[in-house]
């Protein structure tokens, strides 16, 4: 398995026909850099589409994800914003992941 140490969402939208050298000139453009053992998240503007970019020290992974029903609770804004493991396994399954307690339970809508 790929070590992942740290998991980063990208709060802009993405062009979803973006290859690995596009997503990782955005890593560098909003993260600063690529840094081994991290997960880059990033989503269209929809929130249909999810792609993650992993760096594992020795080259580059590219996953996809797409919803057909529902769209993935994202962060609004600029930037980047760091995840928590239980906040990423919400937000994959499209569950909002910014409800979630300490306890990782999703009590409020």
């Amino acid at each position: 398995m790929i070590r992942i140490d740290a998991l980063w969402l990208s709060a802009a939208p993405l062009d979803m026909r973006a290859g690995m050298d596009s997503l990782l000139a955005q890593v560098v453009r909003v993260f600063g850099q690529a840094q081994p053992h991290h997960a880059y998240l990033f989503s269209n503007r929809r929130g249909t589409r999810l792609k993650v970019l992993v760096h594992d020290g020795f080259g580059v992974w590219l996953a996809c994800r797409r919803l057909n029903q529902g769209r993935f609770h994202w962060s609004d804004g600029e930037g980047g914003v760091a995840l928590t493991r239980a906040q990423f396994d919400a937000l994959v399954l499209g569950l909002p992941w910014r409800q979630l307690g300490e306890d990782g339970v999703i009590r409020i809508l």
